[in-house]
């Protein structure tokens, strides 16, 4: 099965391929059951693996061996994965890109930003001259076999953004991304400047960037969409109010099951779909 040209296949369909955002195998346990493309998402990752913001803590070790879990409980989701600035060094990227395909990642996105790197949706980024940053995309794609690669641009300024995004057009990357743009006005740009080549656009609750839904953004001629954050934004909140109500109840558990909440039996019965002997062998090849 070759992950990345189911993907490319994907976002070449009509209209707009989401991408959900996981943190854990757990979260993505749950987004499976919804959706059949998962992002691993940097800001999740560094929240839940290490407890720390997304300024650029994340070892690549620990980002291949999430996703090697992963591929094994899913083995048909598309996977997306954040490698931020490729850890550092061109080297380091290529070595990346190289284990998470060997283990079936579908894709990676590769960013402009220089370090200390920020998430995307927040002040203070930086970002490389794009001569250098260029240089390490193309380490990249060559590194790659099949691998779906975003060229990710962190740019603020308009003109920037422009000339920066029509730069990674012209490049062997599958897609584009301007991470962290503010309004539709500039997603038409983007888009025209671009030419064929598909875009990306990121969404996170409380961002820089305008809420939209999937049509509108088809319509604006988006091709994927990654959610980067719903799973842990809606953990965050529904532990804190579980864990409110045991305080108010003095100790005493919520009432499970008959659709009352969930309990041992409904957390299982999730859970054991992601065994490997449970899973739906492929197709033979014709």
């Amino acid at each position: 099965m070759n992950h990345p040209d189911r993907l490319r296949t994907a976002i070449a369909a009509t209209g707009t391929t989401p991408l959900i955002g996981v943190f854990d195998m757990f979260s993505a346990s749950v987004a499976a059951q919804h959706y059949d493309g998962m992002f691993v998402s940097g800001f999740g990752f560094a929240a839940s693996h290490y407890g720390l913001p997304d300024i650029g803590f994340i070892a690549w070790p620990d980002i291949v061996a999430f996703v090697q879990r992963l591929r094994l409980a899913f083995p048909r989701q598309h996977l997306l994965v954040d490698i931020d600035d490729g850890y550092v060094d061109p080297e380091t990227a290529c070595h990346t890109v190289q284990h998470l395909e060997a283990i079936g990642a579908s894709g990676v996105i590769l960013e402009d930003q220089k370090r200390p790197r920020r998430c995307g949706h927040v002040d203070g980024k930086q970002i490389l001259p794009l001569e250098e940053y260029l240089e390490k995309l193309d380490l990249v794609l060559s590194a790659r076999r099949d691998l779906v690669v975003v060229a990710r641009t962190d740019a603020t300024d308009e003109d920037e953004i422009l000339r920066r995004a029509k730069a990674l057009a012209a490049t062997e990357a599958d897609v584009v991304l301007v991470d962290g743009v503010r309004d539709v006005d500039r997603i038409r740009m983007v888009r025209e400047v671009i030419g064929d080549k598909p875009l990306l656009f990121n969404q996170i609750a409380g961002g820089k960037s305008p809420r939209l839904s999937l049509p509108e953004l088809t319509e604006l001629g988006v091709d994927v969409a990654i959610y980067s954050t719903p799973c842990l934004f809606a953990a965050q909140a529904a532990m804190d109010e579980a864990l409110r109500a045991l305080r108010r109840n003095d100790g005493r558990l919520p009432a499970t099951g008959d659709g009352a909440g969930v309990g041992v039996a409904e957390c299982l019965a999730l859970l054991e779909k992601n065994i490997s002997r449970h899973h739906t062998p492929a197709p033979a090849r014709a």
